[in-house]
């Protein structure tokens, strides 16, 4: 979503932008570079990474991080109140340059995640009237609970305004002859309501987001931003209390790239009328007037858009008067970059991480047994890529050359490839030479924003250019087998080191964030135990024959279609959703859990299909116009899983199941 220009959403919603895991650079919402107090903000892994933590708690939580560092820059005059994050669009194709900014590639994982991240963002973590801080309704941290003067969590204020975003079935930048501006998203009513809308009505009903934007796309033949059915939907049904805006200059598209609309004056009545209230861009600003004369567009429209715009402002507190005196007055530059903040976006890094290999127990490594160590990769001395996109200024960046020295001092590094593209070898044997003379080898690869990033879809799952190369040669020279560390949002078809005995582990660290270098170090030195597990599916490069246009997420074997993400596929995996390792070893037992489900009490009368036996019939599916309830449909099962092994486990927090 570029912000390059003053827009009505940074005049009328006091600073809109975007962000994914701390305060962005890109557009005028946020500054730190004009003179003010605050010059960085704690920066937190990218989403795809906190999400492969499957841990509730840790997303409520930095919700709340960023709210308070958001509301000290306020208070300073260096950030707005309104922030367009978070963006919880299905990462449905591993090719999608965004998925890094979303929790992954299942529904009810985006939605946990959208509910938590909102309630924490918008203020579900602060105690009205006190500085007191205390136990808050997760069991882990320092929380504050917004509440009003009945003790009840407080809907109507908002510390900041989320917006869920982008509405509906967006997930494709530019691939082929295809375009985000232009690209109509062909989506079956099945595959709309059990996939790409979930995560946002989890994010206004459950999370109660004051703001969705629509996307640029179309959807079955009609602009996004033009569905009045799905933007009506969300206050007739969802109960939506908001504002909603278009992602930028996309209602500029309706008509400029889309040719949906005759004239800008038609585009600009059809998204109004649709229910949209605010446009990033200039074009409503440049053409509302015009349409109200040609009588396209009524007063009663613009009244309506108005009145949700400042409604969101009032709960903000923007009209109570000093805000210096209010609620969250005191907070300021104190408040950013806090010891606790940076120590969370730690944890958040420890719980991200995602060992993919591990044989014969290569990992961890006993410190006092490493003699020297080599790190070698065009990622691995390079601590501004460990954020991903829409990041800003971290409080304190490390790379993960500096991260891993501060545990072996008898460390070199050799970059192997001038960049990610790595088009040329003219510096492996640098590499080869500096491998050659380590105990260990870790060799970095991966992506970075040069290959996946807004605006940019990737082509291929494998390595960039010759980094596979880089890595075999590597392994083939070392004295023992190296580690390989993997960083990027985009799953990679890295079916060659999966293979490879001289590849002994693998660590995916995607975007790990300020403090990834030191998470990633005490993984691989056992003084944290890995348990993140893969939010994504990991396909094959033979996955790239599927047009990524393809909205279908079921198979269709007639067609050769493999569907989508783990719900779906058929085909092979490099590794698959949930897929990750541990150092320690776990017992699984199923407590109690129902033999029989009876669906007599939820079917029509008419149909056949009335019981459900475990072990008995299969039923893969039923009809939705043969439900009569949802309710009894709902069981209860107990599992125990226990840590049998000498490794501990994350702090306690709620688990997405």
């Amino acid at each position: 979503m570029p912000l390059g220009s003053q827009d009505l959403a940074s005049h009328t919603m006091n600073g809109g932008l975007s962000l994914s895991m701390e305060f962005a650079i890109n557009g005028p919402g946020v500054s730190f570079k004009n003179g003010g107090p605050v010059t960085s903000a704690t920066g937190f892994p990218q989403v795809i990474v906190s999400a492969a933590s499957f841990n509730r708690t840790l997303w409520f939580l930095i919700g709340s991080a960023i709210s308070i560092e958001a509301r000290a820059m306020y208070n300073v005059g260096q950030a707005g109140l309104t922030f367009w994050a978070p963006n919880i669009n299905i990462f449905r194709d591993p090719r999608w340059g965004r998925g890094q900014e979303t929790p992954g590639e299942d529904p009810m994982v985006a939605s946990a995640y959208a509910i938590e991240f909102v309630r924490g963002f918008q203020g579900g973590n602060w105690k009205s009237g006190t500085e007191t801080e205390s136990t808050g309704r997760h069991g882990i941290g320092q929380t504050r609970v917004l509440l009003g003067e009945d003790g009840e969590i407080n809907d109507d204020k908002l510390m900041l305004s989320a917006c869920c975003k982008h509405s509906s079935a967006y997930d494709l930048e530019k691939w082929g002859n295809f375009s985000r501006y232009s690209f109509n998203a062909v989506v079956t009513e099945q595959d709309m309501e059990d996939t790409y809308q979930p995560p946002f009505r989890s994010c206004i009903q459950e999370g109660k987001a004051s703001c969705l934007m629509c996307s640029y796309n179309e959807v079955n033949g009609v602009p996004a931003c033009a569905r009045e059915d799905l933007l009506q939907k969300t206050r007739r049904e969802w109960g939506f209390k908001g504002y909603i805006t278009s992602d930028c200059d996309a209602v500029a598209t309706i008509f400029e790239y889309q040719n949906y609309s005759k004239s800008p004056e038609d585009a600009v009545a059809m998204a109004l009328k649709a229910g949209m209230d605010i446009n990033c861009g200039t074009y409503v600003l440049r053409n509302a007037q015009s349409a109200v004369e040609k009588g396209k567009l009524q007063e009663e429209d613009i009244d309506r858009a108005l009145h949700n715009l400042f409604s969101v402002q009032l709960r903000l507190g923007l009209f109570d008067g000093d805000p210096q005196k209010g609620q969250f007055g005191k907070l300021g530059p104190k408040n950013v970059c806090t010891k606790e903040h940076k120590t969370l976006a730690l944890e958040a890094a420890r719980q991200g991480i995602v060992l993919l290999k591990n044989d014969k127990k290569f990992l961890p490594l006993n410190k006092k047994a490493v003699s020297s160590l080599a790190i070698i990769g065009p990622l691995a001395n390079k601590a501004s890529s460990l954020g991903g996109d829409y990041t800003g200024y971290p409080c304190d960046s490390q790379s993960l050359f500096e991260g891993l020295k501060a545990y072996i001092k008898k460390t070199s590094y050799a970059i192997g490839c001038p960049d990610v593209a790595c088009d040329s070898d003219t510096q492996f044997h640098k590499a080869i030479i500096v491998a050659k003379r380590a105990d260990f080898v870790i060799v970095v690869a991966g992506l970075d924003l040069s290959q996946e990033t807004e605006d940019l879809d990737r082509v291929s799952l494998l390595l960039p250019g010759k980094q596979m190369s880089l890595v075999s040669s590597v392994a083939a020279a070392s004295k023992k087998p190296v580690i390989l560390v993997l960083t990027g949002g985009g799953p990679l078809d890295v079916s060659f080191a999966k293979g490879d005995p001289r590849i002994a582990s693998i660590l995916w660290i995607g975007y790990p964030g300020e403090a990834g270098a030191k998470a990633l170090a005490e993984i691989i030195f056992g003084e944290y135990n890995p348990d993140g597990r893969l939010p994504v599916t990991w396909y094959p490069e033979s996955f790239t024959e599927v047009s990524m246009n393809d909205m279908n997420m079921r198979p269709n074997p007639s067609l050769g279609y493999p569907g989508r993400t783990y719900r779906f596929y058929t085909g092979n995996r490099v590794y698959g959703f949930g897929g990750g390792l541990s150092y320690t070893n776990f017992t699984y037992k199923i407590l109690s859990a129902p033999s029989k489900l009876s669906l007599s009490g939820s079917l029509s009368a008419n149909s056949r299909k009335r019981i459900l036996q475990q072990g008995g019939e299969r039923l893969s599916y039923i009809i939705t116009n043969e439900i009569t309830s949802c309710n009894s449909l709902r069981f209860n099962v107990r599992i125990s899983v226990e840590n049998v092994g000498k490794y501990g486990r994350r702090p306690c927090g709620d688990v997405v199941l």
